[in-house]
């Protein structure tokens, strides 16, 4: 976003953060006028100091200082800024007093993370500010009145992200914010993200719900034999071979079952985007043992049988007399 003020028609950039190797970030390009100061700012990571230099119309094509356009950066004509602890840097531009004027046209600024010329940026990381230079024009400007943005979620309590940045967890109101289109990103733990862009316009509210869907999974179970009916938490999918989805993630409970087989119960935890694979091998029932009776152990029976009935008989006469 481009603003300009009366008198000095500052310029304030708002960026959308490109993380590199080492984090250096870049803005959008800019349309402004010979002689203006252009605040720049954005993010760094991995590096305490950014170092900026200046190409277009009639510079050296190696660039040059954005302080001095005499000073080369071929010959270490940087302009160094420092990067604070918040990985932020910032550096107010001012096309005038250069020591030199800048012709009318389009010229870049590359922010890079070392002192490398534009013949050696393939040492170093970096991004560029794309700037066009037009004549000095005067012009009053018209405030601009802030939005705002009321975000709800199902259920409560998710993060949100507004260009990358952490606002807070819903429902939330964000205010003061500069018309324009937002990438609003909702997540929470168990759910899967939910990403809007969301335009705000001047002096307005503008409201979001999101509806957050649990994460899921899947399951491929395969069962030896094949054929087995399957049950998971209780409900019946199918049988062997079998994939069911849209499983939420955690645990869940597989049973599996054949005529002829031990049935077989087991737990399995499901990962979200991923389908885990279940191989169960079922073992026969076992078949109930019988004892033949062969003759010979027949008579011996009788035998013992006839003879325990004569000596209680004996035991009742011997008993009367």
């Amino acid at each position: 976003m481009l603003t300009h003020e009366s008198t000095t028609r500052s310029c304030i950039i708002a960026f959308a953060c490109i993380l590199l190797l080492t984090g250096v970030a870049s803005v959008q390009g800019i349309q402004a006028s010979v002689g203006e100061i252009i605040p720049l700012s954005g993010y760094s990571y991995g590096s305490q100091t950014v170092y900026l230099f200046l190409t277009g119309p009639n510079l050296p094509v190696n660039g040059v200082a954005l302080n001095d356009i005499t000073k080369h950066a071929d010959d270490g004509g940087f302009t160094r800024v420092q990067v604070d602890g918040d990985d932020h840097w910032s550096y107010k531009w001012g096309t005038a007093n250069l020591g030199g004027r800048l012709d009318e046209g389009t010229y870049t600024i590359w922010v890079v993370n070392g002192p490398n010329d534009r013949s050696r940026l393939s040492q170093a990381e970096y991004s560029t500010i794309s700037v066009t230079l037009g004549k000095p024009s005067i012009s009053v400007d018209t405030p601009v009145l802030p939005g705002s943005m009321e975000l709800s979620s199902v259920p409560d309590g998710a993060s949100v992200m507004i260009e990358e940045k952490y606002r807070g967890k819903t429902p939330l109101t964000i205010s003061d914010l500069s018309p324009g289109t937002y990438a609003v990103t909702f997540s929470q733990f168990g759910y899967q993200k939910f990403i809007a862009q969301v335009p705000i316009e001047a002096g307005k509210f503008s409201e979001v719900t999101a509806t957050l869907w649990p994460d899921s999974g899947s399951l491929m179970i395969n069962s030896v034999p094949s054929g087995a009916n399957v049950l998971v938490d209780g409900t019946i999918p199918g049988t062997t071979p079998l994939t069911t989805g849209n499983l939420t993630m955690g645990n869940h409970t597989v049973a599996v079952s054949l005529a002829g087989y031990t049935s077989l119960e087991q737990t399995v935890t499901v990962i979200p985007g991923q389908t885990t694979p279940v191989n169960i091998t079922l073992s026969p029932t076992p078949t109930p043992q019988t004892t033949a009776t062969t003759p010979a152990a027949a008579s011996s029976a009788a035998f013992l049988i006839a003879g325990s009935v004569a000596i209680m008989l004996l035991v009742q006469y011997m008993r009367r007399q």
